[in-house]
């Protein structure tokens, strides 16, 4: 549960205190209550499709009961997908003449917004003859919605009244969009009466969340009164900028845990790589009686991924089933992304298969799975699977690719790869030239990866120049090192600038071809420069018995 949940919670709470049930005789009709708790049932359990079929049978019987329109129309706002739906209930309030009552009006706004269709829910807005303060609160959140804060600032100013729900929202959605300044001015702004608890955490959350953790620190200490959701963001903040012992110090300090403060904390731990103290914060989690939800989960099976510990992961796994948990998407792609990591390749792929929406994360995960266990076949097969489905290739997707074909020399899989990245309308960076660069490299093709090297938009770092001489080495292509000498070793560059690595290289290229006087010039610039020389080792046979000598 996040901060935005708060939000809607509190949201709803004024919803319904601003809302008075305005009855309509001509249309409302009895019906029995079990279709009604049936219908209000499914929406609560989330399963829209299944409450719109319901009520779609209920009026197929002629009966029309609009005290249970506007929860239909929240469940049409579950997906874009729904906006069918939404639009067919819209016809039949027009049918029944009851489209301009201030709550069905206002749910069909909502409903519109939430849609992504902001145009047709402001031409409602408009149509409206009579409109509260929660349809104003719902125009204005969708425009924060698609992230239009410049219409909904406008609509706001033209409020003759607002509630606290219209202040947050406005906060929140400034924050959302990085303009902490105008976010804070706003807050500032808020009557003294509607400021309450959630007012404060959002400004915090906002400023957490874009790492600006001095700004949150002070505003928390001078909160009248605390939720669990403001520490859990001050808890997740210090971890987005790494702060890890601080974000510990906080939860030392949260007077009565609960499992949004555990799952803050063990998220945190796996994002920054402490996956032991994320383990080992789940069993202590558990020891004090806290049941794990999708949240937990995800990050434990996380720091399995990146730990290798694949017996710990299939343990969660068991008690995922065991304690009837939801596979929702991020649940099911941490299960593809352990096992791959950990190697269970078929275990991984055996869940994707069974995958009904396969996300850009997950094919990344299987993609990447079979390029670091050196299934290379198989990363290109499912790659080119990727791109005949729907989900676009990323950044992510093709550095797993390139990187599959360098282990399996596929240069020419390779460089096709590498130029449909514009396709896509990605930008290459320094990674990806690099996977070329010892692609190339390790293909025998030194002065095609040195052409790269020097075309590259951006200047070549320690992993690029490694991946070439190391491959210079393997060849022993000392001409082309020779270029290298002239362009890089060159006062002030890089190799010239105290990276003893570069000159070991270097002199173990010449050594290797043989290339003495060459090899001499470099040693002596190491000693010139006063660079620490490394230790070489060589070994002899004397009677029989290998002895060991450093140089």
């Amino acid at each position: 549960m996040s901060i935005k949940h708060e939000i809607t919670h509190y949201s709803q709470k004024q919803n319904q205190h601003c809302n008075k049930y305005q009855n309509s005789q001509s249309c409302a009709t009895t019906t029995d209550p079990s279709w009604s708790s049936l219908i209000r049932k499914h929406i609560s359990q989330g399963s829209h499709t299944e409450a719109f079929v319901l009520y779609n049978q209920i009026r197929s019987k002629g009966i029309y009961f609009l005290g249970l329109l506007p929860a239909v129309l929240k469940a049409c706002t579950s997906s874009i997908s729904m906006l069918n739906c939404g639009k067919s209930l819209h016809s039949e309030a027009i049918k029944h003449g009851v489209d301009s009552n201030v709550q069905i009006g206002t749910s069909l706004v909502s409903m519109y917004a939430k849609c992504g269709d902001i145009f047709d829910s402001r031409k409602l807005f408009e149509y409206m003859p009579e409109r509260n303060v929660v349809t104003w609160n719902a125009m204005i959140s969708g425009y924060v919605k698609v992230g239009d804060m410049k219409s909904a600032s406008v609509l706001f100013d033209k409020m003759s009244t607002s509630n606290a729900v219209s202040w947050i929202q406005m906060i929140d959605g400034f924050a959302r969009s990085g303009d902490m300044v105008t976010a804070r001015r706003i807050f500032n702004k808020v009557p003294f009466e509607l400021k309450n608890v959630v007012t404060w955490t959002v400004i915090i959350d906002g400023y957490a969340s874009k790492g600006e953790m001095e700004a949150a620190r002070l505003l928390f200490e001078e909160m009248p009164e605390r939720n669990f959701f403001a520490w859990s963001s001050m808890i997740s903040g210090y971890c987005k900028i790494g702060n890890v012992k601080e974000a510990r110090a906080v939860f030392d300090q949260v007077p009565g845990s609960n499992l949004v403060i555990w799952n803050s904390l063990i998220c945190g731990y796996t994002k920054n790589g402490f996956c032991e103290e994320a383990l080992d914060a789940f069993g202590k989690m558990q020891n004090e009686g806290y049941e794990p939800d999708e949240v937990t989960v995800v990050g434990v099976l996380s720091a399995c991924a990146q730990l290798g510990l694949l017996y710990v992961g299939k343990d969660v796994h068991k008690m995922i089933y065991t304690k009837g948990m939801k596979l929702n998407e991020f649940v099911v792609n941490a299960l593809v992304d352990m096992y791959a990591k950990c190697g269970d390749l078929t275990d991984a792929r055996l869940i994707f298969e069974r995958m009904t929406n396969k996300n850009n994360a997950c094919w990344n995960s299987m993609i990447s799975g079979f390029a670091i266990h050196g299934q290379s076949k198989e990363a290109l097969e499912f790659f080119r699977r990727m791109e005949e489905s729907n989900e676009k290739p990323d950044e992510i997707t093709f550095l797993s690719v390139l990187s599959a074909c360098v282990h399996g020399g596929f240069v020419d899989d390779g460089l096709e790869i590498f130029s449909k990245m514009e396709k896509y309308g990605l930008s290459a960076s320094i990674k990806h030239y690099g996977c070329l660069v010892d692609l190339l490299g390790r293909a025998g093709r030194i002065q095609d990866a040195y052409c790269l090297i020097k075309r590259m938009p951006m200047k070549p770092n320690d992993t690029v120049w490694g991946a070439f001489l190391g491959a210079c080495r393997i060849h022993l292509d000392t001409d082309v090192v020779e270029q290298v000498m002239n362009d890089v070793c060159s006062p002030g560059s890089d190799i010239d600038s105290g990276n003893d690595p570069y000159y070991s290289l270097l002199l173990n290229i010449y050594a290797s071809s043989g290339s003495w006087e060459r090899a001499g010039r470099i040693s002596m610039g190491i000693v010139n420069r006063g660079l620490p020389k490394t230790s070489g080792r060589s070994s002899i046979m004397l009677e029989s018995t290998e002895q060991q000598f450093h140089v």
